[in-house]
Formats: structure tokens, C-alpha cells, sequence
């Protein structure tokens, strides 16, 4: 909660339905409105969710064209991408929209005896329109409408607001009325690093330039891959025509690209594991057997992949995984038959297909049982709670499935195949000859296998040091977790191709003094070798991600909150990992931020499910107990944390003690002129916030262009001159 706002967060059990939990909401905050106190003025529920992080940033930037210019390309261009089908929400952040802005001038109003709220009046009365109806004439109807829009800044500068001594007073005689871009409430630059400006034909070119960023995301249950291609398609249809050849376009964020990066690696290592362990078979036993397991493989992931396709399942990252974690398990019933069926049908003491049969009957219980050892061991995996139960769901499926469908194609494909293949391989028996050993193990791997485990059989002194060695390592590899050597996660760090820079400004610091505290975080990232380009936000968040919807980065707003997007170079151009790039760049970061008093959080997009912070403690004290000693224990048990090893990014919810003025209504005083505290409130957040009475509707214009009505920046830029603004008494008199 904040001063004028509150924001309420509910997050529903995991599996839950969407639709049916916000109904629910919906009805349980209606039947509880009584209780809500009248200064509430009205209620929002706005669901966030995976499908609102777009998978598309393109951020427009140019050393030709500032911010405002920038801006009317990227809503133009916007709107022109959002055609593309499966796009849902599509936003801009950054530059300065068009407005009319009439900035009142107190002098003048207080000697023509007119007030702001009058003003304010006059141009919402401008913005309205109504059908009246219709009437017949000559066997006709003829609607009657009635639209008082505004066309342009010179229809307003000639609205007649009030009359004086007779005469009519229009805004103009009031207000300087301007059709210009909005005061700066955010400023986004888009960086190259130093080595990337070397590459540039254009070396003249500022390393800083404004920008702004075109996000968009699509629709659920859609191909990431497919959207992100069909934009950049459209993107680049558009250059030329819509974006001017000054404007540069960076693609500053594709989950497309990445989603297919990422399934190309693993089934790069998919293919790569298949052919390593036929190649193997195919040593050790010969082309024919590996020829069955190579074709037995992709039949059991075939139909484990139909099952997901059935059951609703999509095909993405971690079921990709969950396939290669299974590969090794997979081939253990065929390699296990065709080995079986092979040293069968070379004894010779059956006939081929005789021996095929007695073979796949000889290990069908050890096979049947290795299977329901897996299921069993994965089946907890089902049972997992929170945010990771979606995670590890297509795991918990998708390995039992495939181990299940590999001991099916063991039963039924492989005894087949390796009879039709292995047949003709039988030795034929000269006449009078019996049974031949059976001794098919090639000489080489008996030779092999004789020379490692001989000396362990005959002697007890080396099997007691083969023990000792064994248990020693077993320890050792514990040890490492145990003393930190090895760090204890559930899934590794991902090589990604950005991270992200949060800055914090003590509250109450100016929009321009943050700027200058990034433009230095800037002048640092220049220099980093692996960096490309970075994407700067200050006033206002950077795109959502999923990190930054648990965290709620998306709300940061205010003129002492920044963001640093940093793309990093393709991994195969750098020799770290972005991890290490983080960990590499950290004290030098934490040097700039401490020396302009910031409070910085280097963020990279985990590996799994996001989550609020590493740890997160939360201060309560008794009633009796004040929040100044709230914050006095919580600063305590920051203190605490600091002198923990490896603790980084700490922060608090406490705002910084900062002045402000009170205007203090002297409620006798008031009454006696006729004015009510509602004037004065209103006349003040209009005179220091402005407000958009009345738009202005001109044709071609993709956006409404509001009317802002407030005070020159001179104006309201102290107590003396807000305390001159003039009030209209209930006896037409002006007070200040």
C-alpha cells in the first residue's frame, strides 16, 4: 500500500482453474463492498499470467529522430504487427505521446475572475456526443446526432471559457495552448557496448540514443516459434515504408528464437546419444543388432509423444528433456533381448526361431520388473506441489511412458526384427556334430573384461583397496556439497543471452538524477566485451518477464526507479557463461551503485519457476508496538544477513523519510468564502498532476490526443506560487 493506492495480490493453488477462481473472486469481493470505506473509489481485478510476458521486444532507436518521433513510428508500427494472428496484448514503452497542453497562467485568471475548476468545466463539456434520435420527412428517416469534439489546438485556444464585464473570455487569454510532445516522465535509451559501435559502418553514430520498445505477446496454447517468425516477418515488410531508413530496430528480446535454440540443443543431443549408443551396440555385438535397438528407440519415443499429443501435452523444453533422461533407460529391454536372442541363435542348439522365443522368455522377468522399478521411482515426481508440479508433471509422464513402450517394442518389434535379421547368422551343424559351446563373446572383450577383473578375484589385498577406494570417493564427492564446493541446486544455471539490472534511488530522487546514475551504469557496460547492446528504462519497468511477474517488477513506477535490459553476445562468441559474466561484473557494479547511493539487483532469468527472493524475512511486532520499531528490527536483521556469506541484492520495503508539504484547509475561513475542500483538492492535483478534461479527434491521428490542462512548470515549482492560484468565492471573488 502506498499513498492514494493499495494493490491486493491473490495467487491461486497451482492446477486450479483460471476462469472458475476469478469468478469467485469476483463474486466474493462484490458481496463485500459495504465494508469497503467511501474514499475507496473503485476496485480492479486484473488477472497476470504467463500468457501477458510477450515473447517479442523490439526495441526502435536513432541518432536521427528524438524520443517523440519515436514514438508515433513505434504506435503506428504496433498496430500494424498486431494483425499478425495469435497476438494478444501488445504495449510501448518509452518516449513522449502527443498532447494539447493548455498551461494556465494564475495571473490572468485571477484578473478575469475565472478559476481552474471553471476551465476544467468548459473543456469537458467540449467532449461529449450524443444521437439524439430521428424523424421522418419525405418518406425519409434522418438521424440526429450532436458531436462537440475538438478538432485541433486552435479550436481549443478559441473555446470561450467565461465572460468579463460584458465581454468573452476564450482560453487563449489564459493559457499558453500547445500542440507538443509530454513533459519527460520516463527517458529509454538503447546502448551500444564499444566493441559493437566498432562494428558499425557509421562510427559517427551516438553510442547513446533515444528509444523505444514495441512489446508482444501471444496467445495461449499458440507455437512461440511460429508467432515470433510470422512478426519479424511482418517487421521487416514494414521497413522502408512505416519505419523510416534513420530508425534502427533491435530485436531486444524473442522467446521464439530461444525456444528454438534450446530444442535444437536438445535434439541435437538426442541424436547424438542415439547414435552413440548404436555405435557402441555395433561394435560389441555387430551392425545387425545395433540396426534393432536404433529402430526400437524412436518407435518407444513415437508413441510416447502420441500419448502427449493426445492427452493435451505440448512439446517443449523439459519434455525434451525428460526424452533424453530416458534414452539410457530405454534401450536397456532391447539391448537385453537382441543380446540374448543373438548368443541363442549362435549356440545353435534351436532352430532360429525357436531360439528367439526361448530367448525373450528367458529374461521376460527381469525385464518386466526393471520397468515397474522405473515407473515406481518416477511416479513421486507426480506428487509434487507449487509452482515445480507443472515442471516436473511431463518428467513424471513422459519417462515412465517411454520405459513402458520400450519394453512393449522389446516384447513384440525387437524379437521380430532380430529374427528376420539374425536367422541366416545361425552356425549349421556339420553331420553327427552336437550342440556347439555356445561361447559367443568376441575374444577380445573376454581378454579385456579377464585383464580388469582377474587381479580382484585373485588377490583379497586389492578387492579390500578396491572397497576402500570406493567408499573413499563416495565420501569425498559428499564432502563437496557438504563444504561448499559444490553448490546444492535442483537445476543448473542456463547460459542465457541477457540479464537484467534493477536500480532503486532513494525515494524522492528527480527523474534526471537517475538518468545521470544510469547513464554511469551505462558508461561501465560500454566497456564489457561480451556485451552487444542494452535497452535503459528509467521512470518506468522494462517489459514484463516471468521473473519480474513474480517479483512484480512490472509495477515500478516513479521517477527513482530504473532498468537496464543487457543483451549479451551468442554463447558460441564468448568463452563465459552468463552466470559468470554476473558474477565477474558484480563488484564493479556494486562499486557505482554504492557510490551514488542506489540500491541495484542483478537478475537473471532462472533455469525453473521463479520465485519472490532467495529468502525473504518478515518483520511482525505486538500492537502496542510502533512502526519506526518495526523498521529499527527489520534494519537489525538486515545487519544480520550482510555479514552471511554469498547474500547479495538485499532490500526492504521501507520508503526514505523525505519532506512534504501539507496544504492545511482552515475550514471556518473556507466556509465563509463558499469553498469546500473538494475545490481546493481538485484545483490542486489539477494545477500540480494535470488532468485530460476533453481529447482532441483529428483524422489519421492513430491515438486520441488528450487536452492536458495544468500550470507551467514555473508555476508549481514552489509553495509560493501554489499558494497564488486563484479560488472563485460563492460572492464571484477571487481568492488566493
Amino acid at each position: 500500500s502506498r499513498r492514494d493506492m493499495a494493490i491486493v495480490t491473490v495467487r491461486f493453488h497451482v492446477g486450479e482453474d483460471r476462469e472458475r477462481s476469478l469468478v469467485k473472486l469476483y463474486n466474493k469481493i462484490s458481496m463485500n463492498m459495504d465494508q469497503a470505506p467511501p474514499l475507496v473509489l473503485s476496485w480492479l481485478i486484473r488477472p497476470v499470467e504467463i500468457d501477458d510476458v510477450p515473447i517479442i521486444n523490439l526495441t526502435l532507436y536513432s541518432s536521427r529522430y528524438h524520443d517523440h518521433e519515436l514514438r508515433r513510428i513505434g504506435e503506428e508500427v504496433l498496430s500494424r504487427l498486431a494483425e499478425v494472428p495469435d497476438i494478444s496484448k501488445t504495449f510501448i514503452i518509452g518516449g513522449r505521446p502527443r498532447e494539447i497542453r493548455v498551461e494556465l497562467l494564475p495571473e490572468r485568471m485571477a484578473g478575469l475572475g475565472i478559476s481552474i475548476l471553471e476551465v476544467w468545466q468548459a473543456l469537458k463539456g467540449t467532449d461529449t456526443a450524443v444521437t439524439a434520435g430521428h424523424f421522418n420527412r419525405a418518406n425519409r428517416s434522418v438521424s440526429v446526432t450532436s458531436d462537440s469534439f475538438v478538432g485541433s489546438a486552435g479550436e481549443v485556444a478559441s473555446l470561450m471559457v467565461s465572460t468579463h464585464e460584458g465581454r468573452p473570455v476564450y482560453l487563449r487569454d489564459i493559457a499558453r495552448i500547445t500542440d507538443t510532445p509530454e513533459e519527460p516522465s520516463v527517458y529509454t535509451r538503447f546502448g551500444l557496448s564499444n566493441a559493437r559501435s566498432g562494428e558499425k559502418s557509421d562510427k559517427k553514430a551516438p553510442v547513446d540514443m533515444p528509444a523505444v520498445t514495441l512489446a508482444l505477446a501471444k496467445k495461449r496454447g499458440t507455437n512461440a516459434v511460429q508467432v515470433a517468425d510470422e512478426i519479424l516477418e511482418r517487421l521487416n515488410a514494414l521497413k522502408g515504408t512505416v519505419i523510416p531508413d534513420g530508425v534502427q530496430v533491435a530485436v531486444t528480446r524473442n522467446h521464439g528464437q530461444t525456444a528454438q535454440n534450446k530444442v535444437n540443443d536438445l535434439l541435437a543431443s538426442l541424436v547424438f546419444a542415439i547414435l552413440t549408443v548404436v555405435g557402441l551396440l555395433a561394435f560389441t555385438l555387430g551392425w545387425r543388432e545395433a540396426l534393432v535397438v536404433a529402430l526400437a528407440v524412436p518407435l518407444s519415443f513415437s508413441l510416447a509423444l502420441f500419448v502427449n499429443y493426445a492427452f493435451g501435452f505440448t512439446i517443449n523444453r523439459v519434455t525434451l528433456f525428460a526424452l533424453i533422461l530416458s534414452l539410457g533407460l530405454v534401450v536397456d529391454d532391447p539391448i537385453t533381448n537382441v543380446d540374448n536372442i543373438q548368443r541363442h541363435i549362435q549356440m545353435g542348439r534351436r532352430n532360429p526361431l525357436s531360439a528367439t522365443l526361448f530367448a525373450v522368455q528367458e529374461v521376460l522377468p527381469p525385464v518386466i520388473m526393471s520397468t515397474l522399478a522405473i515407473i515406481v521411482s518416477f511416479v513421486p515426481l507426480f506428487f509434487i506441489s507449487g509452482m515445480m508440479g507443472p515442471y516436473m508433471a511431463p518428467m513424471a509422464a513422459n519417462v515412465p511412458l517411454t520405459v513402458s513402450f520400450s519394453t512393449l517394442c522389446a516384447l513384440t518389434v525387437v524379437p521380430w526384427l532380430s529374427y528376420l535379421l539374425l536367422r541366416r547368422s545361425a552356425p549349421v551343424a556339420e553331420e553327427g556334430e552336437q550342440d556347439t559351446t555356445g561361447d559367443v563373446i568376441p575374444g577380445w572383450i573376454k581378454r579385456g573384461y579377464a585383464a580388469v577383473v582377474g587381479p580382484f578375484l585373485d588377490s583379497g589385498l586389492k578387492r579390500f583397496l578396491l572397497y576402500f577406494l570406493v567408499f573413499g570417493l563416495m565420501v569425498l564427492s559428499m564432502a563437496l556439497a557438504l563444504f561448499r564446493y559444490v553448490p546444492m541446486k535442483m537445476l543448473p544455471f542456463d547460459n542465457k543471452d541477457e540479464f537484467q539490472i534493477v536500480i532503486d534511488m532513494p525515494e524522492g530522487t528527480t527523474l534526471e538524477q537517475t538518468s545521470r546514475v544510469v547513464q554511469n551504469f551505462e558508461k561501465f557496460l560500454r566497456q564489457v566485451p561480451e556485451i552487444i547492446h542494452f535497452v535503459s528504462y528509467t521512470g518506468t519497468a522494462s517489459p514484463i518477464d516471468f521473473n519480474g511477474m513474480v517479483r512484480h517488477y512490472y509495477l515500478r513506477q516513479g521517477g527513482n526507479v530504473a532498468d537496464i535490459r543487457v543483451s549479451l553476445a551468442d554463447r558460441e562468441r564468448r568463452r563465459q557463461q552468463s552466470h559468470a559474466i554476473m558474477l565477474r561484473l558484480r563488484k564493479d557494479l556494486e562499486a557505482i551503485a554504492s557510490l551514488h547511493h542506489a540500491n541495484i539487483k542483478l537478475v537473471e532469468s532462472p533455469p525453473g519457476p521463479p520465485v519472490i527472493a532467495t529468502v525473504v524475512a518478515e518483520i511482525y511486532g505486538s500492537p502496542d508496538q510502533t512502526y519506526d520499531d518495526l523498521i529499527a528490527g527489520a534494519r537489525y536483521v538486515e545487519g544480520i544477513m550482510k555479514k552471511e556469506p554469498f547474500v547479495v541484492d538485499l532490500d526492504d520495503t521501507t520508503e526514505t523519510p523525505r519532506r512534504r508539504i501539507d496544504f492545511v484547509l482552515d475550514k471556518e475561513k473556507a466556509a465563509l468564502h463558499g469553498i469546500s475542500t473538494s475545490m481546493i483538492t481538485s484545483t490542486l492535483r489539477t494545477a500540480l498532476s494535470g488532468g485530460t478534461p476533453a481529447t482532441v479527434l483529428r483524422h489519421g491521428e492513430r491515438q486520441p490526443l488528450p487536452v492536458k490542462l495544468i500550470l507551467p512548470r514555473e508555476k508549481r515549482s514552489g509553495i509560493l506560487a501554489l499558494t497564488q492560484i486563484p479560488l472563485k468565492t460563492n460572492t464571484v471573488k477571487m481568492v488566493p
